[in-house]
This record gives C-alpha cells, structure tokens and sequence, in this order.
C-alpha cells in the first residue's frame, strides 16, 4: 500500500494510506486521548475527546475516524483542543453519576486518569444526578448505568469479537442506555456466552466482574487486540 507523507505537531511522518490520524500519531509516539478507541474494534468516534485541528479545515475532525491524506498538517495540542477536551470530560462527569471513591474501577478507571492528565480539578456544569439502575441478574457480571459513558466498546467487543450480538444502545441522547438482548435483565438472556469481553472492554466501573475489587479491576486489553490480530492472519478459523 502506498504511504503518504503528513505532519503532526510540527514532525513530518509517514504513513499508510489506510491508517487513521489517531493510528498514525501513535506511530509517531504522539498521544490523543480517546475514550471509545480500542485497540482490536472498529472506531465509530463516539467521545469526541480525540478531535484535532486540519489545516485548511475549519471544523475539529475525530482522529480515530478520519484518514490521512498527503501533506496533512495536523495538530493535536492547541489551546482551543485542550479547551474542548476538558469541556467534553466535565460534561460526561456532570451528565451521569462518577463518584470515585464508591467505584469498584477507582484508579482502573480510563475517564478518572484522562480527567486528572487533561487537568479537570472540578466541573462548571450542574451534576444531573440521574437515577439508574444496577443490573445485578447475571450470574457473573453486573452492570451499573450510573457510570456508563456510552462508549459502546461492550457493544462493539460483543459483536465484533465475540459474535454474540447481545449488547446495543437503546434510547437517544441523554436517556441512551446499554440493553441485553430486547432490553430485558442481562442474567435472563439467551445470546450471551458469558464470556467477559465486554467487561474487559469498559472503560470506566460500569461492567464489573461480580465480587471484585477495585484492586481487581484492572483489564487486560491484550487479550481482545491478540484475538482480532489471530483471526485476521487466519491463526484458527472463527
């Protein structure tokens, strides 16, 4: 495949013509922060958190959805994305509810590190406070929708990965929520393996592993990339 030539933050790199500006700032060892991107799943651009400023373009483009294009010249740490970025992170902190120190993901927790480095020390907007429930009828996971972000990585791990095809989003905007199946308790459904991917996927302590820890709830995201990676170098037969 052909390369193409860019420049990021002032250092010119090259890269795929297939890759991502998000895929080609890592290869340069340039950091964008992201919430819905993970490693082994397609991206839909969902948090926003990863928006960078094209020149020429006057709108703020995902970087995990956007491909490169030659003689880009892309930034990633303007003032005006750093402003964005500590807005979106204040409002998905005000719009469910985060509280640290009660979460079984306490210092496992991606939105909890990304607000720390993006430096959110309080949030300007009013706390909504919604009351959601905690699915606890599965046998071995729980899924608490109070902290949920609305990633979709659970959805995306589920039919992508795993194939089972049990999670999606219902609902739109505020009141958007992760179901099982037809929107019944996750213990009572037939399509999942319960085999834990999505758990593994959360990014915050909305899918947790029954009994755990917060000790216990860092994830192995590996697992996921090694299992995509196997399957399309057709390692075993999906």
């Amino acid at each position: 495949m052909a390369a193409k030539t860019l420049t990021i933050d002032g250092k010119q790199i090259s890269a795929d013509e297939c890759a991502t500006i998000l895929e080609a700032a890592a290869d340069a060892g340039i950091t964008i922060p992201t919430l819905c991107h993970l490693e082994g799943v397609y991206d839909v651009g969902a948090c926003r958190l990863c928006l960078v400023e094209v020149t020429g373009i006057s709108k703020l483009l995902p970087a995990c959805t956007t491909k490169v294009a030659e003689g880009m010249e892309i930034r990633t740490d303007t003032e005006r994305l750093i402003r964005y970025r500590r807005m979106t992170l204040e409002l998905l902190l005000a719009e469910r509810n985060h509280v640290c120190a009660v979460c079984v993901a306490n210092g496992h927790c991606e939105l909890q590190t990304l607000a720390f480095n993006q430096g959110v020390d309080h949030v300007r907007y009013e706390y909504c406070f919604p009351k959601w429930e905690v699915d606890n009828s599965h046998a071995l996971f729980g899924m608490d929708h109070n902290r949920c972000l609305l990633c979709t990585r659970c959805v995306r791990v589920c039919w992508h990965i795993e194939g089972a095809g049990t999670k999606n989003v219902s609902g739109r905007g505020a009141k958007a929520r992760i179901i099982s199946d037809l929107n019944q308790p996750w213990g009572t459904s037939d399509t999942c393996t319960k085999c834990g991917k999505c758990v593994m996927a959360c990014p915050t302590g909305a899918l947790f592993y029954k009994g755990s820890t917060n000790s216990e709830m860092e994830r192995d995201r590996d697992k996921l990339e090694f299992i995509v990676t196997a399957r399309e170098k057709k390692q075993w037969i999906a």
